[in-house]
C-alpha cells in the first residue's frame, strides 16, 4: 500500500519549505497516488479539451502528439527528480552545512518544482486516460 503524501509542518510537498523543514521525500507512486486522488486535470487540461472537439483523423493525432509529450516530459522529470533527491539526501546528511534560517537552499526549490512538474505530468496521463474513446461510424 502506497503511503499518502502528508503535510509536513504545515507545508505540502509542492513548496520549498517542505523539504527545507526536513519533509519525507515522496516517491514517484506517491506522487502519481497523489495526482491519481486530486481533482486537479494538469496544466494541458485546456489543450486536451481543444483536441477533443477537432474531428478525426485530426482528434487522434492531437491527442497522441500531447501524450507523447506528457510522457517525454514525465520520464524527463523523474530522471531529474531522482537525482535532486540524491543530492537533498547528501545535503542533509552533511552536518558541515549551515543554514539560513530565514531561506531555502537551491535543492529545496528544486525538489519542489520537479515535485510539481511530475504532480502535473500524473495529472496531465489522468485527463488523457479518461477522454472518452470514440468509436468511428462503420457505416
Amino acid at each position: 500500500m502506497i503511503q499518502q503524501l502528508e503535510p509536513y509542518e504545515g507545508y505540502k510537498p509542492g513548496h520549498p519549505w517542505y523539504y527545507r523543514l526536513g519533509g519525507k521525500i515522496p516517491s514517484p507512486k506517491q506522487i502519481e497516488a497523489y495526482a491519481m486522488s486530486a481533482e486537479y486535470r494538469g496544466y494541458l487540461a485546456g489543450d486536451i479539451n481543444d483536441a477533443m472537439n477537432r474531428a478525426e483523423p485530426q482528434r487522434s493525432a492531437a491527442l497522441r502528439k500531447i501524450r507523447s509529450k506528457v510522457i517525454a516530459d514525465l520520464r524527463n522529470d523523474l530522471s531529474c527528480y531522482r537525482g535532486f533527491a540524491c543530492k537533498l539526501r547528501r545535503f542533509r546528511s552533511d552536518n558541515s552545512v549551515k543554514l539560513d534560517e530565514h531561506g531555502c537552499d537551491n535543492i529545496h526549490t528544486a525538489m519542489s518544482l520537479k515535485f510539481a512538474h511530475i504532480y502535473n505530468g500524473f495529472a496531465n496521463l489522468k485527463t488523457l486516460n479518461n477522454v472518452p474513446n470514440k468509436q468511428l461510424d462503420l457505416f
